[in-house]
């Protein structure tokens, strides 16, 4: 550009050197414009100071809530651990404790209640002290009960040594069947005992396989009932470090009516988790998405007002003694 101007210059020699200035400011002054206009020095001052003035405005109004929702979610973390202390204990000072969780925006989430009666306390600590019991095959106790599920699964059959090849037949992984209880001890264990006892028509069925058209790869018996025993100690929140959930706490109302509440409700999962497994026409690598499915479908019956005792969850039809 500087180029073509010089040329110019030298082209009309006529023009005087303050004309030429004049015209090289003009020209470089209307290449350098910007789209937007310029303000002059107090222009400037006074847009800083209004800037800086928005700014204190824009942080006094934020600063506020945030403190506030820092302070919240520490009560709110207070409070949750000294519950966490009440309820494990089993305190009865449990009974005055409502929990609020409040989450990132300082909103309340779901209320949940802990009013438990002495009844309820008793025997909620009395279920969680079954849970805590792992499964020990040298504990004289847990072999007499192995033994007893054989020999209510199969009263026909010789009873097999604790390592036999025989277990398989029942659904258990190995020939050794205390390697599947891992993840829910000796309570499960427990549940298989009542279910044959109390419901023996369904568990037999069952076990054996006899109701609609079964699949080539079946799952496995007893293993399927150890993972059911898992899945409702999750469900019903009942782990140490477990959050409470809805279903959980209806379950305790439940629980003081009925002591054996939990292994009945075990018998209508299990009831429950075939009949999916035969309406889906599942297979063995099924297993896991049938059993979510049996889970979500407990939940939304545990939530209904009409059932106050498990004889009156809709899955409970399903049973047969």
């Amino acid at each position: 550009m500087s180029t073509k101007t010089t040329g110019r210059h030298q082209h009309h020699g006529e023009i005087d050197d303050s004309k030429d200035e004049h015209l090289n400011t003009s020209q470089s002054d209307s290449l350098r414009e910007t789209l937007l206009p310029e303000y002059d020095s107090n222009d400037r001052h006074l847009e800083d100071s209004s800037q800086k003035s928005q700014q204190k405005i824009w942080d006094q109004k934020h600063r506020e809530p945030f403190c506030l929702t820092c302070l919240s979610q520490f009560v709110n973390s207070c409070i949750r651990w000294i519950a966490s202390i009440v309820v494990t204990s089993g305190s009865i000072l449990g009974r005055l404790l409502c929990l609020q969780s409040v989450n990132h925006c300082g909103k309340y989430d779901e209320k949940i209640l802990f009013s438990l009666s002495p009844l309820q306390e008793e025997r909620l600590q009395y279920l969680k002290k079954r849970l805590d019991v792992s499964f020990d095959i040298s504990r004289v106790d847990h072999q007499v009960a192995l033994k007893q599920l054989w020999k209510l699964a199969y009263p026909q059959r010789e009873l097999p040594p604790l390592k036999s090849e025989k277990w398989k037949d029942m659904g258990w992984q190995s020939a050794d069947p205390s390697t599947d209880f891992r993840s829910a001890g000796f309570l499960s264990l427990e549940n298989l005992i009542f279910f044959a006892k109390h419901y023996p028509e369904s568990f037999q069925r069952i076990l054996h396989k006899q109701n609609g058209k079964r699949s080539e790869f079946e799952y496995p018996f007893a293993a399927a009932g150890v993972n059911i025993s898992f899945m409702l100690t999750q469900m019903l929140g009942l782990k140490p470090d477990a959050q409470a959930t809805k279903p959980g706490n209806h379950f305790l109302e439940l629980l003081e009516l009925d002591d054996k509440a939990f292994d009945r409700l075990y018998c209508v999962a299990f009831q429950l988790l075939d009949s999916l497994w035969l309406s889906k026409h599942a297979t063995y690598m099924e297993f896991n998405e049938i059993l979510k499915s049996t889970r979500a479908q407990l939940e939304k019956e545990l939530l209904l007002e009409s059932v106050s005792r498990i004889e009156d969850l809709p899955a409970y039809r399903l049973l047969n003694r």
